[in-house]
Formats: structure tokens, sequence, C-alpha cells
């Protein structure tokens, strides 16, 4: 199967995503997180740091329901471009809000 490249919108747009988990996940390791949401850490990592620019949907989900993150802001966060949350905010699970 042929995979077609992604835009750089649609890096940038994964890199978001993945700025957004990483600040939410605050100070919870990432491997408790990615236990939680049934996945690898090395596959969270590669969400977290865009190198997975694309997850799947069901992947998102498990990641946003361990988190404490509502889906749909989270898409919207990632799409807006939105920097909701920053590195420094250590309490943990937090609500993404517009």
């Amino acid at each position: 199967m042929v995979r077609i490249p992604l835009s750089p919108a649609e890096r940038r747009r994964g890199e978001r995503l993945g700025a957004l988990l990483r600040a939410a996940r605050g100070h919870r390791s990432m491997v408790e997180v990615a236990a939680a949401a049934g996945l690898s850490p090395e596959t969270l990592r590669k969400i977290e740091t865009g190198r997975a620019p694309t997850p799947s949907f069901f992947t998102v989900a498990a990641l946003a329901a361990a988190l404490g993150a509502s889906l749909e802001e989270l898409a919207r966060a990632s799409a807006a471009g939105s920097d909701r949350f920053s590195a420094e905010e250590d309490e943990g699970p937090e609500r993404l809000s517009a």
C-alpha cells in the first residue's frame, strides 16, 4: 500500500496534538499514561514528539480518556493551533478548554 506523504499543515497539526497531549500528561509518567490508554510507551513517545503525526481515532480517544481530556476540545485545539497547556502545568490530568 502506498501512503500519500503528509502536507506540512498535517505535520504541524500532529506536532500540536503531541504537544497538547504531553502538556495534559503533566507530571504523570509516559509509562503510566500509556498503560492507562492501552498503548506502548514508544507509541505515546512517537505521538508526543510528532514522529507519528496521524494516530488513529481510537488511539487519540484512549489517550483523551486516560488524561481526562475532552476528545472534541482536544481535536479543536490541535486543529486551531491552541497552546492551552504549557510544560509548566504539572497539576495532573486537566480538561482542555477553548
